[in-house]
C-alpha cells in the first residue's frame, strides 16, 4: 500500500475544502438551520410528539442525513471529476498508484468533509431544540458508514459525468426527493398502509430509520435490516468502481 500517495490525494482534497469554507461548510449548515426554524420551530409548535419524541427533535436525524447524502455525493463527484476535466487524471494512471489507493484518497477526503458537516449541523441543532442521543457510538458508526457509502456512489457519478450538468443531476433529481420522501419529516407509520409499502422501496428509508434509532432508540425499520442495506450498497459501489478501473470505462476513453 502506497500510503504517501493516499496521504497526498487526501491532503489535497481537504485543503480544497478549507479554502472554500463558505461554500463547503457554512452554506449547508445555514440551509439546515433554516429547516430547523421552519419545520422545527414554526410547524413543530403545532404538532404533537412523534413516536414519543418532540417534533423538533424527531426531524434532526433526517435533516443530518439529508446533508450527509448530498454532501458526500457532491464532494466525491467533484473531487474525481476535476482531474478528468483538467486532464490530470492521466497522471494518476501513469503514477505507481493502484485504484484502491486513489479511491481511499478521494473517498476518504469526501467522507471526512461530510462527517465534519454532519457534526457541525448536529451541534447547530442544540441551539434550536433539546434532545439526547441514546446510542452515540451507533450514531457515529451510522454517520461514518453513510458518508463512506455515498462518497463511493459520488465517486462513480464523478467518473460517469460528462459535464457539470450531469454532475448535479443525481443529487438534485434523485437523492434529495428520496430523502424528503424517506421519512425525514415524518414517521412512515403515519402513512396509509399502501404508501407504507411503497415507501419500503425507497432505500433512504432504511438509512434514516437506523440513524433515528441511534438517537431515540425507536425506528420504523429493523436495525439489522438498515445496517444490511448500507453494507449492500457500499459493496455494490465498490464492485462498480473496481470494474470501472479494470476496464477503463469513462477514464481511459
Amino acid at each position: 500500500m502506497n500510503f504517501q500517495a493516499v496521504k497526498s490525494i487526501y491532503s489535497f482534497e481537504m485543503a480544497r475544502f478549507f479554502r472554500t469554507l463558505s461554500q463547503s461548510l457554512i452554506s449547508p449548515v445555514l440551509s439546515t438551520s433554516l429547516y430547523f426554524i421552519v419545520f422545527g420551530a414554526a410547524i413543530g409548535s403545532r404538532i404533537q410528539e412523534v413516536d414519543g419524541v418532540s417534533y423538533g427533535a424527531f426531524i434532526i436525524p433526517g435533516l443530518i442525513m439529508l446533508s450527509l447524502l448530498t454532501q458526500s455525493i457532491s464532494n466525491a463527484s467533484f473531487g474525481i471529476y476535476f482531474p478528468k476535466f483538467l486532464g490530470s487524471i492521466y497522471e494518476l494512471h501513469t503514477a505507481p498508484v493502484s485504484f484502491m489507493e486513489i479511491v481511499l484518497g478521494y473517498v476518504g477526503a469526501a467522507a471526512t468533509k461530510s462527517a465534519l458537516i454532519g457534526l457541525v449541523i448536529l451541534a447547530t441543532a442544540t441551539f434550536f431544540v433539546d434532545f439526547e442521543i441514546m446510542h452515540p457510538l451507533a450514531m457515529l458508526a451510522f454517520m461514518v458508514l453513510t458518508c463512506v457509502s455515498f462518497s463511493l456512489f459520488g465517486f462513480i457519478i464523478g467518473i460517469w459525468s460528462k459535464n457539470f450538468e450531469q454532475l448535479q443531476m443525481v443529487p438534485l433529481l434523485v437523492i434529495t426527493p428520496l430523502v424528503f420522501l424517506g421519512g425525514s419529516f415524518y414517521s412512515i407509520s403515519m402513512l396509509p398502509p399502501i404508501w407504507q409499502t411503497v415507501t419500503l422501496f425507497n432505500p433512504v428509508v432504511y438509512l434514516i430509520s437506523g440513524f433515528r434509532w441511534a438517537f431515540f432508540g425507536t425506528s420504523d425499520i429493523n436495525l439489522g435490516l438498515s445496517l444490511g442495506m448500507i453494507a449492500l450498497f457500499m459493496f455494490a459501489c465498490l464492485g462498480i468502481i473496481w470494474w470501472t478501473f479494470k476496464t477503463g470505462y469513462k477514464i481511459k476513453t
